[in-house]
């Protein structure tokens, strides 16, 4: 998995093979009271790129879900978009300008969840073992222009870099004894972060 999600290959009885691009990986966690759930290793968590919460379906979803996966016949799907096309879009995004204010800006939210870094709130001080790493940076960027992009936008905003920050980080925050022991969330610290950081020093 590590070797396909960094390296866009897989080795299989010492025969590598290149994956295609596009190419992403969507994993889902189960949670980690759960029996038989096993943490994922620091090190492949981290080259996730975001953390989506899902909660459970209203029930008229449970409902049409259930209807969806029941029957006999499975659903047609409609291509949307080509691969040549997703391709142009993924370079279009990277090509997206971020002013060095705003770049700034999402170095010093990253530097924030880091305990012992000189910037972090106190709250992180007290319940962060380890906060985020670069990747965490990598992706806020990323995201932010993916989000500015969207938004028919060719440049990345404070608030694009705030509205994606906790599924870019939340799995990327690793808590201490004393924030597992509290139960401490890590949506709540990038919150703190967010609220303490200022947008240009």
């Amino acid at each position: 998995l590590l070797e396909a999600m960094q390296e866009q290959k897989v080795t299989v009885a010492g025969v590598t093979r290149s994956l295609e691009l596009p190419f992403f990986v969507l994993a889902t966690q189960n949670p980690i009271e759960m029996e038989g759930t096993y943490p994922l290793p620091e090190a492949q968590i981290d080259r996730f790129f975001f953390k989506l919460k899902i909660e459970y379906p209203y029930p008229f979803e449970l409902k049409e879900i259930v209807n969806r996966t029941t029957i006999r016949e499975l659903p047609t799907l409609n291509k949307v978009i080509g691969q040549s096309e997703l391709r142009q879009i993924q370079f279009l995004v990277r090509d997206i300008p971020v002013a060095s204010h705003v770049l700034d800006y999402a170095t010093r939210l990253v530097l924030a969840t880091q305990p012992g870094s000189g910037s972090a709130t106190q709250k992180v001080q007290k319940y962060v073992r380890y906060g985020s790493s670069p990747r965490g940076a990598q992706a806020l960027i990323f995201a932010g222009k993916a989000r500015a992009f969207t938004k028919k936008r060719f440049n990345v905003s404070f608030a694009d870099i705030r509205q994606i920050a906790l599924p870019a980080l939340r799995h990327r925050i690793l808590l201490n004894f004393e924030g597992e022991t509290e139960r401490v969330d890590p949506d709540e610290l990038i919150k703190n972060v967010i609220e303490l950081v200022p947008e240009r020093t």
